[in-house]
């Protein structure tokens, strides 16, 4: 019967004049799980530069929690390969099909919710189109780019928590090399460099949720289980403010 009425509950509640992000997490407003009572959490974003550690962060969080698993599809993408190999001739293809790709994969998720996980754990948020698509596309493109990406953005759902794991630019080509992608090993410094400046500049535009930089400098939270649960404490145990927060661990 409770099973039942949890359905019920989710389906009287989906209603056509509630926003996007009312509908995303109404599955888990009729029955609040142990979880949020203690954390006050349903949507986490795991983010960072590239070779980060953001997926494995995600996906050790979500083994944890039981929680359901979002992670950004870019494997298949035909057009990664070539631009890391020319980027002025494929960032706009790449962009675009990255934007759609991510639109698409996240709106799956909002009309498709899962009843059985209280927590959702992404390892990019929407707004990371528009990151690197700034610092990748000629002035005219990205303008063009942006007012595709504004249409959007504005109905995606907002996190509870954003993440983003800071690490040295000389770390992450360190971690860059280690994984071994072939299609990734021409990355430069200086690209790192204006991705991060990226994130920076965006993080700096928030006001309506909090934003968490981490430096992940001094620790290796996939070797050393106790640098992984000081960081875990760091996301789950504490309040933060709206707009930029940052942390330091080690």
């Amino acid at each position: 019967m409770q099973g039942f009425e949890n359905r019920f509950c989710f389906v009287n509640k989906n209603k056509r004049n509630r926003s996007i992000t009312e509908r995303f997490f109404l599955w888990g407003s009729c029955n609040i799980s142990t979880f949020e009572k203690k954390y006050s959490m349903r949507f986490l974003v795991i983010e960072g530069n590239i070779g980060a550690g953001k997926t494995t962060l995600a996906k050790m969080i979500a083994e944890e929690f039981n929680a359901k698993l979002v992670l950004e599809q870019f494997a298949d993408n035909p057009f990664l390969p070539k631009f890391y190999n020319d980027q002025e001739r494929y960032s706009f293809p790449l962009e675009l099909s990255f934007l759609a790709d991510r639109y698409y994969q996240i709106k799956k998720q909002i009309f498709d919710p899962d009843l059985f996980h209280s927590l959702l754990v992404a390892d990019y948020f929407f707004a990371k189109s528009a990151i690197f698509a700034q610092n990748t596309l000629r002035d005219d493109e990205y303008r063009l780019f942006r007012q595709i990406f504004d249409i959007v953005f504005e109905s995606m759902p907002k996190p509870d928590l954003y993440v983003y794991l800071h690490a040295d630019t000389s770390q992450l080509l360190k971690n860059i090399k280690s994984r071994g992608r072939e299609y990734e090993q021409n990355i430069t410094s200086d690209y790192l460099d204006k991705i991060k400046n990226g994130y920076f500049g965006f993080f700096k535009q928030i006001t309506a949720f909090p934003i968490l930089v981490i430096d992940i400098n001094n620790v290796d939270f996939v070797v050393n289980p106790a640098d992984y649960l000081q960081l875990k404490k760091a996301i789950f145990e504490n309040k933060y403010n709206l707009g930029i927060n940052r942390l330091i661990l080690g």
